[in-house]
Parts: structure tokens; C-alpha cells; sequence
């Protein structure tokens, strides 16, 4: 088990609409399968939807910073 998670690249998953689509396509049904209502369910899902955005976002923005810092770093490596 301990080898299957080291092989999960989290950076790309946790950017990947596809696995928060497939998430959120986990958790409704199952909540309409307790007999939550459809208003807290279509809540829930608005919330993992809005998270995964969050996520996605800083996870990109910190990929763009640290590929900057990189080039810059190339950069003076190169002029110096």
C-alpha cells in the first residue's frame, strides 16, 4: 500500500478537475443515499468544487514561482 502512494503525483491530482468532478460524483449520491436533502447536498458539493478551486490555484501559483525562481536563478548562474 505504502508503494502505491508514493507513486501518486498529489501536485497534478489535486489540480485535476477531473478528480474533483469525480469526487464530488462520490460524495452526492452517497448523501442522497442517507436522505440528506437536496439543498445540503447541492451546499456540499458547491464547497468541494469552490475548495478544489482554491487548491488548484496556489498549487499553480506556486508551480509559476518556482519555476521563476529557477530561470532567475539559471539567469545569474549564466552572468555570473
Amino acid at each position: 500500500m505504502a508503494f502505491i502512494m508514493k507513486n501518486i503525483d498529489w501536485k497534478r491530482k489535486l489540480t485535476s478537475r477531473k478528480f474533483w468532478a469525480a469526487v464530488v460524483g462520490f460524495v452526492t449520491p452517497t448523501m442522497l443515499a442517507f436522505g440528506v436533502s437536496d439543498s445540503v447536498v447541492t451546499q456540499v458539493a458547491g464547497i468541494i468544487m469552490a475548495g478544489a478551486t482554491c487548491i488548484a490555484y496556489i498549487i499553480g501559483e506556486g508551480l509559476v514561482d518556482s519555476n521563476r525562481t529557477d530561470s532567475t536563478e539559471s539567469e545569474d548562474e549564466n552572468n555570473g
